[in-house]
């Protein structure tokens, strides 16, 4: 596995685990369709949630949060229609959530977890 790899795994991981400790429930990771893919598809209460995950070691090249464009936000919509079109899961609303997760060199990563984005 490349080093690059190894960090969104982690990254991964540990919004995963943020996710469920804030009391969703997570019900796909790394879903992949011809138009990309989702990191997390979770539930939190009756609305489906769509979750980018960006991990970095350091911010170097700025918060993991800063690397979600536009672009990948509107993606992540379009990804998100087609997840549920082949999910029927009965929710009541869709949102799109950022979780940006910074590595720390010693102790626990710092976990920003942003809602509604898109």
């Amino acid at each position: 596995m490349r080093a690059k790899d190894a960090v969104g795994r982690y990254g991964e991981d540990v919004a995963v685990r943020h996710l469920r400790e804030s009391g969703y429930v997570v019900l796909a990771r790394n879903w992949r369709c011809d138009l990309g893919e989702i990191d997390v598809v979770a539930r939190d209460g009756d609305v489906l949630v769509v979750c980018e995950v960006k991990t970095r070691s350091g911010l170097g090249y700025g918060s993991p949060l800063e690397a979600v464009t536009r672009a990948k936000a509107l993606r992540l919509r379009r990804l998100a229609a087609r997840w549920l079109s082949e999910h029927p899961v009965g929710a009541s609303d869709l949102r799109i959530d950022l979780v940006g997760v910074l590595r720390s060199p010693r102790g626990a990563a710092t976990v920003e977890h942003l809602q509604g984005v898109a």
